[in-house]
């Protein structure tokens, strides 16, 4: 069953949400699921002691994901 939900965001952060579901050829609430399942498992990761990092080919950390 879905559920409708109402979200105040900025005409900027809007826009945002529009050229992301562009560049990846969906819609802006298939975009949010992606995002909210994207911050479970870093939540997850995180209570595990892990974290979430950005690596290259070769595994080496580019950027730590932190804040989320």
């Amino acid at each position: 069953m879905n559920v409708r939900l109402n979200v105040n965001i900025t005409e900027a952060l809007n826009s945002r949400l529009d050229e992301l579901a562009a560049k990846d050829g969906t819609t802006k609430s298939e975009l949010l699921r992606k995002a909210i399942a994207l911050i479970d498992l870093a939540v997850t990761e995180r209570g595990q002691g892990n974290k979430l990092a950005i690596t290259d080919s070769q595994h080496h950390v580019l950027r730590e994901i932190i804040g989320v």
